[in-house]
């Protein structure tokens, strides 16, 4: 049973932008519970509403300015913390009601203006009831930040400028992190960062004691010690790699999503392939031989899924580098492909090339870029009708007009939010969101399968 606290003081939270931002809500939610806040679900509730914004692209910061706005309108008391709060002159100016504006993964800062603006009814949750972490993720899966910022300086990217420089967690307390969410009951970590592969680059790889071994503070031993977590019931964890660049240490993790240890998956943010663009972006770690690592990569570990994402339309990008990206897509093959026109962003070198390519040809490339990848992800997606797939479950749906009941789960080749679905029909009334089960797949279309279970 709950504890209920007369006049506890409580907090809203917008969170917007990427699973980065998401972790920062989580922290800052988490720690605003320990120092007596409760959490409001809704605008009338809240004491302070909290908005975390992206700032990564202009039409993020539209809708991160929109929010500030609803929030202003539906409550009046609104702190703003995120990515665009290096321009708080700009929101100030927009939105003089502001009670307070910070920068990204300044919780100190952020809990200081929550205390300002509403001081708490009560001392911290120190020697009372429990208090676990806030997550805004369901319950099954969560998002592991092992660093903050980025070392890169990509022409179309101000990332650097908002978060900072690499800057490594230390490893131990990854892990720990880790260890304590799957004794709680995640079933799926999701290693989150600007640059999974530079992990520890800014430490010199620094070792630290974990148990009774030493690990370095690296991607690989980091893989590998995830991988050997285990659930109150001993299952093992899914352990999804995102944002990783492809340097050469990359081809030690493959091995170990070979041997099952991590989930057989890589986020990889190629951008471009055509070798003018790749250099007029300033995109590091696109070696000449990546297709020949791909084809080794499938080679140990056959079930192995590459999702990526590119810009089109970037400037000076010609028909023909556009071509050259097309037919290199056709050779890689890469089973989960976003695009996205380039946008110009306020502060981003890119901004300053020669060379813009129009907006109705920018259109256009992206159309033909959208088919050419739904057509590979249909043909791949083809190939899968008639196996058994293992899948995690993420949603469990009312009974139809005639008593069937239906879920919705992820293949290991699905992360949440950004690729496709396993539809499961016809599913046992015992199912619950988290479960993992064995799906046999009987459809397909270009983005989602459609099965059942398979009896135990």
């Amino acid at each position: 049973m709950a504890t209920v606290i007369p006049d506890q003081k409580r907090v809203g939270m917008v969170s917007l932008g990427c699973p980065k931002a998401l972790v920062d809500s989580e922290r800052i939610l988490t720690r605003l519970r320990a120092d007596g806040y409760a959490m409001s679900p809704n605008y009338a509730g809240a004491d302070v509403v909290l908005v975390n914004t992206c700032g990564f692209l202009d039409s993020a910061k539209e809708e991160s300015l929109a929010a500030i706005g609803e929030a202003i309108a539906e409550n009046g008391r609104v702190i703003v913390t995120g990515c665009m709060g290096n321009e708080a002159a700009l929101i100030r100016a927009k939105f003089p009601a502001v009670l307070a504006v910070t920068g990204a993964h300044q919780y100190e800062a952020v809990v200081e203006a929550v205390h300002e603006a509403a001081p708490p009814t009560q001392g911290p949750f120190i020697d009372l009831i429990p208090q676990p972490d806030v997550k805004l993720t369901p319950r099954h899966y969560s998002y592991l930040k092992i660093s903050e910022g980025c070392n890169h300086a990509c022409a179309f990217c101000i990332i650097p400028s908002l978060r900072g420089k690499l800057a490594s967690r230390r490893i131990d307390a990854v892990l720990r992190e880790a260890e304590k969410l799957v004794a709680a009951g995640t079933r799926e970590l999701l290693v989150i960062s600007q640059d999974t592969s530079a992990y520890g680059v800014d430490v010199r790889h620094e070792e630290r004691m974990w148990k009774d071994h030493p690990v370095r503070t690296h991607m690989t031993d980091l893989a590998r010690e995830l991988g050997g977590l285990r659930t109150p019931e001993g299952v093992p964890p899914w352990v999804r790699l995102h944002y990783v660049y492809p340097y050469p240490h990359v081809d030690a993790v493959i091995p170990l999503m070979a041997e099952g240890l991590i989930t057989p998956y890589l986020d990889i943010p190629f951008q471009h392939a055509a070798p003018s663009v790749l250099k007029a972006m300033k995109r590091p770690a696109n070696e000449a031989k990546v297709l020949e690592r791909i084809k080794a990569w499938r080679a140990i570990a056959p079930d192995l899924t590459i999702r990526s994402s590119f810009v089109v339309g970037f400037p000076g990008e010609t028909e023909a580098d556009f071509q050259y990206l097309l037919d290199w897509l056709d050779e890689a093959q890469l089973d989960r492909v976003g695009a996205f026109r380039f946008e110009p962003v306020e502060g981003a070198a890119a901004n300053l090339l020669p060379d813009p390519v129009p907006e109705a040809l920018k259109e256009e490339r992206y159309a033909r870029i959208m088919a050419k990848t739904e057509t590979i992800s249909a043909a791949k997606l083809a190939n899968k009708v008639g196996r058994l797939l293992p899948v995690i479950v993420d949603e469990v749906g009312e009974p139809d007009e005639d008593g069937d009941v239906g879920a919705t789960a992820r293949s290991q080749a699905d992360a949440p939010e950004i690729d496709g679905a396993v539809f499961l029909r016809q599913v046992p009334a015992t199912l619950q969101p988290g479960d993992i089960v064995l799906a046999r797949i009987e459809d397909a279309d270009a983005h989602d399968l459609f099965g059942v279970i398979e009896p135990s």
